[in-house]
């Protein structure tokens, strides 16, 4: 009897939750939070987390950086001058990330005093809200110049954030950016979610994402929202039995 699609990739996101559970808790015993970046392209998700890992380096926090991207190194070479240990990751095609890549990276590349690893997930708030990565932390991000009911048409995505990071906050004047439209629209789908405004430009906010990652890493209080629902996405195929 042949499976369906919907039974494959049931399979697929069960096992990568069963393989995100179990480095979850490997890197605990470590002693390594992971901060899982999500957001569209073009969102200054990486210039945001250069800044927010300058000023780690800048505190002495063991602090490293995995980014995903289809192809060129451009953001490891852009958040490399944090001072802070980055490696890129390339997808070869595929739209996010899933628990068994960044299982490989943390056995052979995180280095051993590291306590906190950001990731900076492929540029789609579709397929990667799907995938656990095993973090300790989803932070969804959304410049002012996406839209104030960006939360209602990726729910997934902002429905399984523990902390929302508005980006590029100089500009919502000039994108007309209705903030109070937004907050309830993300009171829809993630009900007492934090939200915390920023800009890379100026540095605003930088220092307030820095700390709610700090807290979560030290077993702070970190709002968690209702387990969402996987939406029907790209995936692999399950591995070959060997």
């Amino acid at each position: 009897m042949c499976e369906s699609v919907d039974d494959v990739t049931q399979a697929v996101l069960a096992k990568n939750d069963g393989l995100a559970a179990s480095l979850r808790d490997e890197l605990a015993r470590r002693g390594v939070s992971v901060a899982n970046l999500l957001s569209s392209p073009g969102s200054g998700k990486t210039e945001l987390l250069g800044r927010v890992l300058a000023r780690a380096v800048e505190r002495r926090v063991p602090v490293a950086a995995l980014t995903a991207d289809l192809a060129t190194e451009n953001d490891a070479r852009r958040l490399a001058r944090s001072g802070a240990p980055v490696k890129q990751l390339l997808t070869d095609g595929l739209c996010h990330l899933e628990a068994r890549q960044l299982r490989g990276h943390v056995e052979s590349w995180l280095p051993q005093d590291t306590s906190l690893l950001f990731v900076e997930n492929v540029g789609n708030l579709v397929c990667p809200a799907a995938y656990d990565l095993g973090e300790s932390l989803r932070i969804v991000l959304m410049a002012v110049t996406e839209g104030e009911d960006k939360p209602l048409k990726y729910p997934t995505a902002f429905g399984s954030a523990h902390l929302v990071v508005l980006t590029k906050t100089d500009l919502a004047e000039a994108a007309g950016f209705d903030e109070s439209a937004f907050h309830a629209n993300l009171r829809r789908v993630n009900p007492g979610v934090e939200v915390v405004r920023t800009c890379a430009r100026t540095g605003d906010g930088v220092d307030t994402v820095l700390e709610r990652v700090l807290a979560a890493r030290d077993g702070g209080s970190v709002h968690r929202p209702p387990l969402a629902p996987h939406p029907h996405g790209h995936v692999h195929a399950p591995d070959p039995v060997s």
